[in-house]
């Protein structure tokens, strides 16, 4: 950062200045111009009214008594055909007919002319002014000045050496300038996690702000994967222990051969357990990493599938005395089946498994204001007020002796909540202990 900003402030500086130095050679060269043409106006008007270059003169006697010496100026008198009568700088006799001058034609036109000429060098110009007098010759005033471009030439030395100042100085204050930037932000950085610290810069407000929530998630993320990798270790540790307990006392010959059969199932149980917890820790690993338009997604009839759904949790609903109902109407959306059917069959099973003996399961698809929406209604046994922004999180069990007796993994509602995401759907939760609970779906 550091190094930029003394770029940025040499940069500045060098570009300003060759700004300035080329506006103000424009600048002053356009008003010595103009000072040029004038005093050349002023002069021959001066000398136009003398007296001194007049035809009806001697030729002879003029060029012995009117030698006209004026410094850095040069006098040409011409006669009306373009013949140099007089010159100040140079014999007449030797110098070239001048009918062709610009400034002598538009002299002999309108009175007066002018023209500035480029010497080949591109160091001097010559500036012209011609003065038609009384008795229609030219007198033509001449005088050479520095061009444009020796002018800015010449001022090129001191340039650069100004230039050279400018970097040494903006070293030296962009080391200062930086230091001070850098300070509260470098405070600021040392105190993320301090949310009374205030910026000393607004404009680091918003900055601050997004990091701070960032840094927030991101410890909040470290926690759910603590947290998760624990409870992982947990549910998995708990049927291994009773898997290899059973499997040991069998081996040992510890167990009567009546008891054979059910410690058999004990362990066939724990193991279906076991088989359930990895394909949802699986699960739920796929779904963390898909994002929604990584979905496969086709036009679905919601009705269509929940029909189907309903099907296969009849088996269970009938095992566990749950009286299972489903009504629908057709409902379009577009979404990946095989999560659908996932969702509907996670929240029909928990709807069944949080149940009572001779309760009922309740299963729609309907429309609410237009969107297409799933509710799976039941009277079971409900979820506490202070518990049910909870259920949606992994291994979050409202009754866990319920859960695992009936096979729950505790990542059914955790599942249904990646799917309902991915989907960019909406879930609605309502529920009053002892009474059951309502889950909406709204696509």
């Amino acid at each position: 950062m550091k190094q930029k900003i003394n770029k940025c402030l040499i940069l500045t500086a060098v570009l300003g200045i060759i700004a300035t130095l080329i506006s103000m050679t424009f600048i002053s060269y356009t008003l010595f111009q103009r000072q040029v043409k004038k005093d050349l106006k002023i002069n021959a008007e001066i000398l136009g009214a003398s007296g001194v270059f007049c035809k009806d003169s001697d030729s002879r006697n003029f060029e012995r008594d009117y030698q006209i010496d004026v410094e850095d100026l040069r006098i040409t008198w011409i006669d009306t055909d373009g013949k140099v009568l007089y010159d100040n700088d140079a014999q007449a006799d030797a110098l070239t007919n001048h009918a062709d001058r610009p400034e002598v034609q538009e002299a002999l036109k309108n009175g007066t002319g002018e023209c500035v000429r480029d010497s080949a060098t591109m160091k001097m110009n010559t500036f012209y002014y011609a003065l038609r007098l009384s008795d229609g010759t030219v007198l033509r005033v001449s005088t050479e000045a520095r061009s444009i471009l020796n002018l800015f030439l010449t001022a090129v030395p001191i340039v650069l050496l100004i230039i050279l100042l400018i970097i040494l100085f903006s070293v030296v204050l962009a080391h200062f300038l930086t230091r001070q930037l850098l300070a509260p932000i470098q405070v600021m950085a040392e105190n993320i996690e301090d949310t009374a610290k205030v910026p000393a810069y607004k404009e680091l407000v918003p900055f601050v702000n997004t990091i701070r929530a960032q840094h927030e998630n991101i410890l909040m993320a470290a926690k759910v994967r603590q947290d998760f990798t624990a409870n992982v270790s947990h549910e998995l540790k708990t049927p291994l222990t009773a898997i290899s307990g059973y499997a040991e006392l069998i081996e040992n010959h510890m167990v009567d051969p009546g008891q054979e059969t059910r410690f058999a199932h004990e362990i066939q149980q724990n193991a279906n357990r076991l088989l359930s917890l990895i394909n949802d820790i699986i699960r739920l690993s796929e779904l963390d990493s898909k994002e929604g338009d990584d979905l496969s997604c086709d036009t679905l009839d919601l009705d269509e599938i929940a029909t189907e759904c309903v099907k296969g949790l009849k088996v269970n609903a009938q095992k566990q005395k749950i009286s299972l109902s489903y009504e629908g109407q057709p409902c379009e959306i577009r979404g990946n089946r095989d999560m659908i059917i996932e969702l509907i069959d996670n929240l029909g099973q928990n709807a069944i498994r949080y149940n009572n003996e001779g309760g009922y399961v309740h299963i729609r698809v309907t429309k609410e204001d237009g969107r297409p929406q799933l509710l799976v209604e039941d009277n079971g046994i409900g979820i506490p007020k202070d518990q049910q922004e909870r259920i949606f999180e992994r291994f979050y069990r409202v009754d866990k002796s319920r859960s695992k007796q009936t096979g729950g993994t505790g990542l059914g509602l955790a599942i249904v909540k990646h799917i309902v995401a991915l989907h960019d759907a909406e879930i609605k939760l309502e529920s009053e202990p002892g009474k059951g609970t309502t889950i909406r779906v709204l696509f």
